[in-house]
């Protein structure tokens, strides 16, 4: 019987396949097994998200999910965007949701709003802002609230809420984030163009704001 010769480039070749072929269902193996997980942990992200724009926090994933289903009571997903009818302590709130681009990648968020069309709550996410700059829109709890009670329409039903450098009409427009103009552009642009079309959504998923 002749020895394998193990330095051959046929035996190379047909031990990396073979590694290679191990190596990749291994992976598939464990990502299917971890994928109902990873699922679950986006969805209780999104929900928290939600949350956060009714000013509700600091809740761990088990309160939180108690009270995302205890306040939000419909969800409608319209024209490829979700708009959810939650109910606060007696309250009506329509949260809608964001999507934009900030100055390194996508931002996103919810923006809660009263019956009367004014901002209820804010919360801001991103894919990849610098530290201490544009994250501070994920970040700066303090800066999310200074959205709340502005107004959100104009007497026409155009978006007047904005992200401003130097604030004119304090019931209308947020500061921009300190050092970060660009992003704060981009959360100012995402508001204008998401919320425009909310009257629209408003008649189709039988949810009325007074703007």
């Amino acid at each position: 019987m002749s020895k394998l010769n193990t330095n051959s480039n046929a035996y190379i070749f047909i031990y990396s396949t073979v590694l290679v072929v191990i190596v990749a269902f291994l992976l598939a193996f464990i990502f299917q097994i971890l994928k109902p997980l990873q699922d679950e942990n986006v969805e209780l992200d999104r929900q928290k998200q939600v949350l956060y724009s009714l000013n509700i926090r600091n809740l761990d994933g088990q309160e939180a999910k108690a009270k995302y289903e205890e306040v939000v009571k419909e969800e409608n997903d319209i024209n490829g965007r979700k708009v959810y009818q939650c109910d606060v302590d007696g309250e009506q709130v329509l949260v809608a949701s964001l999507k934009g681009m900030g100055l390194w990648g996508g931002i996103s968020g919810y923006l809660a709003l009263k019956g009367d069309g004014t901002v209820y709550g804010a919360y801001f996410n991103h894919e990849s802002e610098t530290a201490g700059l544009g994250a501070e829109i994920k970040d700066s709890q303090s800066w999310q609230e200074k959205f709340i009670g502005k107004r959100i329409f104009g007497d026409d039903g155009s978006v007047v809420l904005s992200v401003v450098k130097n604030v004119t009409d304090p019931s209308t427009q947020v500061d921009c984030v300190t050092g970060a103009t660009l992003t704060s552009n981009g959360v100012d642009a995402m508001l204008k163009e998401c919320l425009s079309g909310l009257p629209a959504l408003n008649a189709q998923s039988n949810i009325i704001v007074n703007y």
